[in-house]
């Protein structure tokens, strides 16, 4: 069998953070490039492939857009209902 290479680890890595299956992220990554959410930030030249292997971080749009979320996640990380 052939040896899991690197993209393959680092989707099956971002699945199981995400809770989703490796062909539902492998769909979503994608789509949310398209739609902005996700951005290139390294194109890295592997030895198995011809083409290069893109790296993804989160696309910021506004650092403004981004405060009132920040926060209001911070707020429900810190919130805990009594047991």
């Amino acid at each position: 069998m052939r040896p899991v290479g690197e993209v393959a680890q680092a989707l099956a890595e971002m699945a199981a953070r995400a809770c989703v299956g490796q062909q539902a992220a492998r769909t979503a990554v994608p789509k949310l490039k398209s739609r902005g959410h996700l951005r290139i930030v390294y194109l890295r030249p592997v030895d198995y492939r011809n083409r290069p292997v893109a790296e993804y971080a989160p696309a910021v749009k506004d650092a403004g857009e981004c405060a009132g979320w920040m926060a209001l996640g911070r707020c429900l990380s810190d919130w805990s209902i009594p047991a």
